[in-house]
C-alpha cells in the first residue's frame, strides 16, 4: 500500500496563496443527502479562510428531504414540531482540494455535527461509514476499496431532456461499445475532460472504457481508504454531472436506464489491511484461492447480511429493475473466482488480493454502500463465519442459490426487521433510513407511469 502525491489537494495554506494570487474565490462546503447528493453552500474564499474555527451550519432538514427537496414527516431526527433547526457541518480540511471544472473554486466535504458538542450526526451517511472505520480500527485494521462507475453519456443537455420528458434523448453512442476505442474516440469530448479534471483535482483515474449500452462507459479510480474512495465517489458524480452540462450534454448514475439496455453498477472492491500489508493474503485456501482465514470470514459475514443490507447497495425502485438473468447484474448470491455472473467475485493474488461486491447499483450512496460491506466484513472475523463453497458455472440458472431482494419493499422490511442492522448502525439510524427508503417507495406507488397509460389506455 503505496501513497502517491495528488495533484490539487490543497493545505489551508496553500488556499491562502491561491486567493492571494486571485487564481481562487470561491468554495464549496459540501456534505451529501441520504441520496448522495451534494447539498451546501458557496463561500467567498476569503471569508472561508475567516470563518474556519467558527464552521458553518445547514437546516436540518436535508436529512430528511425527499427528491424534490420537500420536507418529509415522520422522522425522529428533525420535523415540523422541532421547528427543523440547524446543525453544523464541520470541515475535513483532509479534503480540501481544487475544483478545476469550476472557474476559480476550490471544495471541502464536511462532517455533520451537533452544534452543541462537536459530535457526529448519526444519521449522516458519512457517519455511517466513519463508524465503521472506527470499528475496524480496534482490530488494527484499515479498510482500502474501489468503487467502479458506470453511466450513460447522452448529447442532450439535461434542460432538454426534461423539457422531453427524458424521452427520445440522442446517446452519446449508436452502437454497443465494450471495450470498443473508436467509438470511445467519439465521445472522448465528455470523458477525456471527466478524467483531466478528477485527476487536476486531487483524484487520481486509473482509466476510462466503453460498456456494453448505447453511450455507456466506466471510468475507474484508483483505490483509498474506504473514507477518501467515498468522498471521490461523490465528487466523481458531481464532476461529470457538471462538466456534461457545461458541454450541452448529460450524465446519469441510473441503475437501469432502459429495459431494453444493460444497467449501470458500482461494483465494490474491497480489502483489509494490517500493518501496511494486506490481510486477505496469505497461504490458506479456499476453493483455488491463496488467502488467509481473514480473508474467509470477511466474505463470509459480507454475503450472510447482504440481504438486509440490500437497501444500502441498491437504495430506489429504479435499482432492482437492473438485476436481470444474462445482463451483467447479478441475481442470485454465490461467489466465483474471476466469474460475472456470482454476485461476489474474488479478483487479484498476494498483495493485491481482494473481493469484488458486483451487486451495488450506480445510484447508491457510497457511504452507506461502503459501511454495509465493512460492518458485515467485519461481523463475518468477529464471528468467524463460513462462505458456503465456490460456485462454479452460470449462477443466473443456479436455482439452488439464494436470490437477492427482489424490490426496494422487500429489502427496506428485511433492513428493518434485523437485530444485525441495528447492531452496527444503531436503532434510530435504522429507524431513520427506513422511512427514508419507505417514504422513497410509497412515491413509486403512487406515481402513475408511461408503463400504464401505455397498456391500459386504450386496451383496459
Amino acid at each position: 500500500m503505496t501513497s502517491i502525491p495528488l495533484i490539487g489537494m490543497l493545505t489551508v495554506d496553500e488556499l491562502k496563496y491561491g486567493v492571494e494570487a486571485d487564481e481562487l474565490d470561491t468554495v464549496l462546503v459540501v456534505f451529501t443527502d441520504l441520496y448522495g447528493r451534494f447539498m451546501g453552500k458557496r463561500f467567498d474564499a476569503r471569508f472561508f479562510l475567516d470563518s474556519l474555527a467558527h464552521g458553518t451550519h445547514a437546516c436540518d432538514y436535508l436529512l430528511t428531504v425527499d427528491m424534490e427537496m420537500q420536507p418529509v414527516a415522520g422522522y425522529a431526527f428533525a420535523n415540523w414540531e422541532r421547528g427543523y433547526g440547524d446543525f453544523a457541518i464541520r470541515p475535513d480540511l483532509s479534503t480540501l482540494r481544487v475544483a478545476t471544472w469550476l472557474e476559480k473554486s476550490a471544495m471541502v466535504i464536511c462532517d455533520v455535527v451537533r452544534d452543541v458538542d462537536g459530535a457526529l450526526v448519526d444519521v449522516a451517511p458519512r457517519s455511517l461509514l466513519q463508524r465503521q472505520i472506527e470499528a475496524a480500527a480496534k482490530s488494527e485494521f484499515v479498510a482500502m476499496a474501489g468503487t467502479e462507475l458506470e453511466y450513460y453519456l447522452f448529447e442532450t443537455s439535461y434542460r432538454d431532456a426534461q423539457a422531453k420528458a427524458f424521452h427520445g434523448l440522442q446517446p452519446a453512442g449508436w452502437y454497443l461499445e465494450d471495450y470498443h476505442m473508436l467509438q470511445g474516440t467519439r465521445e472522448e469530448r465528455f470523458n477525456g475532460a471527466f478524467r483531466r479534471h478528477l485527476h487536476r483535482s486531487g483524484i487520481p483515474v486509473e482509466c476510462s472504457k466503453g460498456e456494453w449500452g448505447l453511450g455507456q462507459h466506466e471510468l475507474n479510480l484508483r483505490y483509498a481508504d474506504v473514507l477518501s474512495m467515498a468522498d471521490r465517489h461523490v465528487i466523481f458524480k458531481q464532476c461529470l454531472k457538471e462538466v456534461a452540462e457545461q458541454q450541452g450534454g448529460s450524465v446519469t448514475f441510473m441503475a437501469k436506464l432502459d429495459a431494453e439496455q444493460a444497467g449501470s453498477s458500482c461494483h465494490i472492491h474491497m480489502s483489509l489491511w494490517r500493518n501496511a500489508k494486506n490481510a486477505f493474503a496469505g497461504t490458506g485456501k479456499l476453493g483455488p484461492i491463496s488467502c488467509s482465514q481473514e480473508f474467509a470470514w470477511f466474505l463470509g459475514g459480507w454475503m450472510k447480511h447482504l440481504p438486509e443490507m440490500m437497501v444500502c447497495y441498491a437504495p430506489t425502485v429504479n435499482s432492482y429493475k437492473r438485476f436481470q438473468s444474462g445482463s451483467w447484474a447479478p441475481t442470485r448470491l454465490a461467489w466465483c473466482h474471476d466469474n460475472r455472473t456470482a454476485s461476489f467475485r474474488v479478483v487479484g493474488h498476494g498483495p493485491s488480493l481482494r473481493i469484488e461486491c458486483r451487486i451495488a447499483g450506480a445510484d447508491c450512496n457510497p457511504y452507506l454502500a461502503l459501511a454495509a460491506s465493512l460492518a458485515s466484513g467485519l461481523d463475518g472475523i468477529a464471528n468467524q463465519i463460513e462462505p458456503p463453497p465456490l460456485f462454479e458455472g452460470d449462477a443466473y440458472n443456479a436455482t439452488q442459490l439464494e436470490r437477492i431482494p427482489a424490490t426496494l419493499r422487500d429489502a427496506t422490511e428485511l433492513f428493518a426487521a434485523s437485530d444485525f442492522t441495528k447492531q452496527v448502525f444503531g436503532e434510530q439510524v435504522v429507524e431513520h433510513y427506513t422511512h427514508f427508503f419507505r417514504t422513497e417507495q410509497a412515491a413509486y406507488d403512487k406515481a402513475v407511469t408511461d408503463w400504464e397509460r401505455k397498456r391500459y389506455f386504450e386496451r383496459i
